[in-house]
């Protein structure tokens, strides 16, 4: 069994590997962009530019958004306030931890 400062850094180095290769997707589909002429608004082959650019932009959001909830989880484990509740102040149950690490409420507060 792992630990949860495991599990927190197994979960940021996956989640940097997804930045890293969405960046990548975001390069190609401008370049890709720049270097055509195409209407893409107008064209029936397919998702547009501008809906690859969207759907790509979303993704780098919400795992930017997972990183910051993984960096601050691990700050927490450090400071030794992981697993307790920042709202009540009670402990995180262990259950909920091991479901969802970046936890930062016990359930009865989330």
């Amino acid at each position: 069994m792992t630990t949860a400062e495991e599990r927190l850094i197994a979960d940021r180095a996956g989640t940097l590997e997804l930045l890293a290769s969405l960046r990548r997707d975001w390069d190609g589909v401008v370049e890709a962009s720049a270097q055509s002429n195409a209407d893409d608004e107008h064209d029936p082959e397919g998702a547009t530019i501008a809906f690859e650019r969207a759907r790509i932009e979303a993704s780098l959001n919400r795992a930017q958004a997972r990183l910051e909830e993984i960096d601050g989880a691990l700050r927490r484990l450090a400071g030794g306030a992981y697993g307790t509740c920042e709202r009540c102040g009670g402990p995180i149950a262990a259950e909920r931890l091991a479901v969802r690490p970046t936890a930062r409420t016990c359930v009865a507060c989330a």
